[in-house]
């Protein structure tokens, strides 16, 4: 699912990382971002870039509060 890329459409949690600390952060609707690696399959957390920042949200989130906008790298 690599370089998939996701409109948000409800406001949705993400995770992101600095100095060792998980802090959650709300991703806006309407906002874009890009899967940097991961199938999007089960409940896992991926690895996406949003607003040129890497967070972590649940690929569930991803699947039912986003639309898909352009493939990727499969």
């Amino acid at each position: 699912m690599r370089g998939h890329r996701f409109r948000i459409q409800t406001p949705t949690l993400a995770i992101m990382s600095q100095d060792g600390h998980r802090i959650p952060v709300t991703i806006p609707q309407g906002a874009i971002v890009a899967v940097i690696e991961g199938p999007l399959d089960g409940n896992r957390l991926v690895d996406v870039t949003w607003e040129s920042k890497t967070v972590m949200m649940f690929t569930i989130d991803l699947r039912e509060r986003g639309a898909c906008i352009d493939g990727g790298d499969n």
